[in-house]
């Protein structure tokens, strides 16, 4: 886990009690890679000449993945007074977007060999494995 994020974290002087620090810190980074990674995937899509037809909605999931994701992150940053009810809503989002583009990705990086595809999916799902893992430890 970069330490970045966990130092931010640990100085904030409203260091949140609602979840643990270092699963966190490992959501954070896991939602700002997806969404760079998502944002990537939907130009390679874009440059894939004659399958371009076949990836529009794979690109509309990148790029609605990309900025649910960025958003998390951002919403996830902020430790001042967080709102519960926000919070385990915008970790579903991420959650359902997340799943809905790794799905998508990974019959491309199946059935037409399309690795940024591949490295998408995998990202997608690191992401949805830490929304889950941080919505788990939500304290009431």
């Amino acid at each position: 886990m970069p330490q970045t994020t966990v130092q931010m974290l640990q100085t904030h002087p409203r260091p949140t009690t609602l979840f643990d620090q270092g699963t966190l810190a490992e959501c954070i980074d896991a939602c700002f890679e997806c969404a760079q990674v998502c944002t990537a995937c939907a130009d390679a899509c874009l440059g894939e000449g004659e399958h371009l037809p076949h990836l529009v909605h794979c690109i509309t999931l990148n790029a609605d993945c990309a900025d649910i994701c960025a958003a998390t992150g951002r919403v996830l940053s902020r430790l001042t007074l967080p709102d519960q009810s926000v919070l385990r809503a915008q970790l579903q989002a991420c959650l359902a977007a997340c799943s809905a583009c790794a799905v998508e990705c990974e019959g491309h990086a199946r059935d037409m060999n399309m690795q940024h595809c591949a490295a998408c999916a995998e990202s997608c799902r690191r992401c949805e494995q830490a929304c889950q893992a941080l919505l788990g430890s939500l304290k009431a």
